[in-house]
């Protein structure tokens, strides 16, 4: 996933390093796996394990936010799981919009796993006519005509485009336009935002050619060998 705005990068809110905001969500998932498993308290060793990430890394970002752990005992799972819930905005609601319910929109429509992690999509919204009027995980696709209404009405911050590369410019600008204040796009193309606009962009064809990168350097090496 890489990340594509106009705000400045590096350094967010209260100093704490864009590479560590980017790692909050995966402590917090493992964090949830504990919780789930009833797991009281945990080592920084076990937590990075759980995580899949350097122990010292992982203490060094949970420094950023404040001193949760005790030397010799480690960390309140519980306790450690809402503090990052609540750096992350984990512990409010937050309305989001998708934009395009074609095969990934649909998909992530009917994605369970927001509701428990504090997003609840309030709008779909699609320019085919074939595909307004339809339900879709419990909500009726609207025409991209009323884009800027299904926004206002349901009170989006965040917006997600999941349309072809071609329309996610116009698509993005409307949503801005219409109060959305953060993107994640699933479109093939970069977005250009004003200020005070964050821009989340998932390219999943990059993402597979980086792994087919690693693969084709590892069978170099297996033949080598």
């Amino acid at each position: 996933m890489s990340r594509t705005s106009r705000q400045p990068s590096g350094t967010p809110a209260r100093g704490i390093p864009e590479a560590t905001v980017a790692r909050l969500p995966v402590y917090h998932r493992a964090l949830s796996g504990l919780v789930d498993k009833g797991v009281r308290m945990v080592s920084s060793d076990e937590l990075a394990r759980a995580a899949g990430v350097n122990p010292a890394k992982l203490r060094k970002d949970l420094s950023h936010l404040g001193s949760y752990g005790t030397r010799g005992v480690g960390y309140e799972v519980d306790y450690l799981h809402y503090q990052i819930a609540r750096e992350l905005g984990l512990t409010q609601d937050w309305a989001v919009v998708i934009v395009g319910v074609g095969n990934l929109g649909r998909a992530l429509a009917h994605y369970g796993g927001f509701a428990s992690r504090g997003f609840r999509v309030v709008g779909l919204v699609d320019v085919d006519p074939g595909c307004v009027g339809e339900q879709v995980g419990g909500l009726t696709v609207q025409s991209l005509d009323r884009l800027e209404e299904v926004v206002r009405q349901g009170g989006a911050s965040i917006g997600v485009i999941a349309t072809p590369a071609s329309s996610a410019q116009g698509v993005c600008e409307r949503l801005v336009a219409a109060g959305v204040t953060s993107v994640l796009n699933f479109a093939p193309a970069p977005l250009a935002v004003p200020d005070g606009v964050d821009v989340r962009r998932v390219d999943l064809a990059v993402e597979l050619q980086i792994l087919a990168f690693h693969e084709q350097r590892k069978s170099a090496v297996g033949v080598a060998g």
